[in-house]
């Protein structure tokens, strides 16, 4: 069974009455409604760390070989997919 850990934020009285006219309005709880902003947070900031950490190892990757593909490569590369075609990303070279 998956642990449940309480945290305890204070909001300023401006944002409570917010929250709350909010809460009301979607018919949710203020609780339900704090839930789902922390998660949808945690999800983004995840998704934007591994992002980050993406480009520091293809960076050192970069550095390490030198292969790598030019912008119009990728460029072209791109517009083919935009445009519904299946097609390889380009080669990298040196």
């Amino acid at each position: 069974m998956a642990r449940t850990y309480q945290k305890t934020i204070k909001l300023d009285p401006e944002t409570n009455a917010r929250l709350a006219h909010l809460a009301g309005a979607r018919q949710r709880t203020s609780h339900w409604l704090i839930l789902q902003a922390v998660r949808e947070y945690v999800e983004r900031e995840e998704k934007r760390e591994a992002l980050r950490q993406d480009g520091i190892r293809a960076w050192n990757d970069y550095q390490a070989t030198g292969l790598h593909a030019t912008a119009a490569e990728a460029d072209a590369w791109l517009a083919k997919l935009e445009a519904g075609q299946d097609v390889e990303p380009p080669e990298c070279h040196g």
